[in-house]
């Protein structure tokens, strides 16, 4: 084999490389089925609703709000002090284990192990932020 086509063989098995990771990282980016987020956030809903504050704080509004930061909601100190933005990495974070991701909350909630029902419930609170109830 020449090197003028070493060359070329190499070249294409680099860029075959190159395409297979960035489909693999497209894949990695999962949005989530809102549709089974709802039911899952049917268990959010002994403490939480979209719109009006309950036991826990309202949803509505949650992407890019900062942790501790619903006006009229009393939070523990730990989540005023979080230093947390909502967005769906530290959603994904904060669901997964409350207690860890913020020593002290009040949200006495074990977490949701489950990856994919984290994921679905984030695209539930994501597109339901933007839904009717939520422009209100």
């Amino acid at each position: 084999m020449t090197c003028w086509m070493l060359t070329r063989v190499l070249t294409a098995m680099v860029c075959g490389l190159i395409a297979s990771t960035a489909s693999a990282g497209k894949t990695a980016a999962v949005v989530g089925d809102p549709t089974a987020g709802e039911g899952v956030y049917a268990r959010c809903l002994g403490c939480h609703a979209l719109a009006y504050n309950r036991t826990g704080p309202m949803h509505c509004g949650l992407f890019g709000r900062r942790a501790g930061s619903v006006a009229g909601f009393s939070y523990s100190r730990a989540m005023q002090h979080s230093n947390l933005l909502w967005n769906r990495k530290t959603l994904d974070r904060f669901l997964a284990n409350p207690l860890k991701v913020v020593p002290g909350t009040a949200m006495g909630y074990a977490g949701i192990a489950d990856k994919k029902e984290r994921t679905d419930l984030i695209a539930y609170l994501e597109q339901a932020g933007k839904g009717q109830e939520c422009r209100k």
